[in-house]
């Protein structure tokens, strides 16, 4: 996998993160963390971030339990961010 073909953070639907720009991530690049499939970028603070014409693409995730994941990439086609079990998850997250 090269870094073109990363998958793309589809929709971010989480209120008050300072890369969210009308529901899309502007950040780099996301790492997916933690036992809840968090979006490990959020960040909640009154600067906005990020690229201002980027679209996030998912640089790592550290849930070796889904689907999705081999070798610590995700092979999504795509995935979406919003409020879980906390306020900023991976929703595209599934167990395999």
């Amino acid at each position: 996998m090269t870094v073109q073909e990363l998958p793309p953070v589809h929709d971010c639907a989480v209120e008050g993160c300072s890369y969210n720009a009308d529901h899309e991530c502007h950040a780099g690049a996301i790492n997916i963390t933690g036992a809840e499939a968090g979006c490990g970028t959020f960040i909640d603070i009154s600067v906005s971030g990020g690229l201002p014409t980027a679209t996030a693409m998912v640089g790592a995730c550290h849930r070796t339990d889904c689907t999705h994941n081999d070798a610590l990439e995700c092979h999504a086609d795509s995935i979406r961010v919003g409020p879980g079990a906390d306020v900023a998850d991976c929703l595209t997250y599934q167990v395999a």
